[in-house]
C-alpha cells in the first residue's frame, strides 16, 4: 500500500453525528459532488473529473471532510483517486437525509472553504 493510500481515513456512517453530516452537506460544492456521485457507478469517478469552481487544494479539503462524514469512500488505483458514494450504508443511519440532499435543485455553487 502506498504512502498516499495509508493517508486516507474513513469514518463509517455509524461513526458520525448528524451535525458532522450537516456541517459537511452545508457548501454547495460538497453537494454538487454527491449529486454526480449519486449519478454514475462506484469506483468510476476520479477526484480530478468533477468540474468544480476551486482549486485542487479545496477539492482535495471538500473530500476530505466528506470522507470524514461517512458520506463518500475513496480508493487509489494508480494516480487517480476513485470515489464512490456510501449510500447504503448512510441510508441505514440517517434515512431519508440523502435523499433530501441530493433532490435539490443544483444552483450556484460558491466555496466557503
Amino acid at each position: 500500500m502506498s504512502a498516499r493510500a495509508r493517508s486516507l481515513t474513513h469514518a463509517h456512517p455509524t461513526e458520525v453525528s448528524l451535525q458532522d453530516v450537516l456541517d459537511a452537506v452545508g457548501d454547495p460544492v460538497r453537494r454538487a459532488i454527491l449529486r454526480e456521485l449519486a449519478g454514475t457507478p462506484d469506483w468510476t469517478r476520479a477526484c480530478g473529473t468533477f468540474d468544480l469552481p476551486v482549486t485542487k487544494a479545496t477539492r482535495s479539503h471538500h473530500f476530505a471532510v466528506l470522507r470524514a462524514a461517512g458520506l463518500i469512500e475513496q480508493r487509489d488505483e494508480g494516480p487517480r483517486r476513485l470515489n464512490r458514494l456510501r449510500r447504503p450504508e448512510f441510508d441505514r443511519r440517517f434515512p431519508g437525509l440523502l435523499d433530501l440532499i441530493l433532490a435539490e435543485p443544483a444552483t450556484g455553487q460558491r466555496s466557503s472553504a
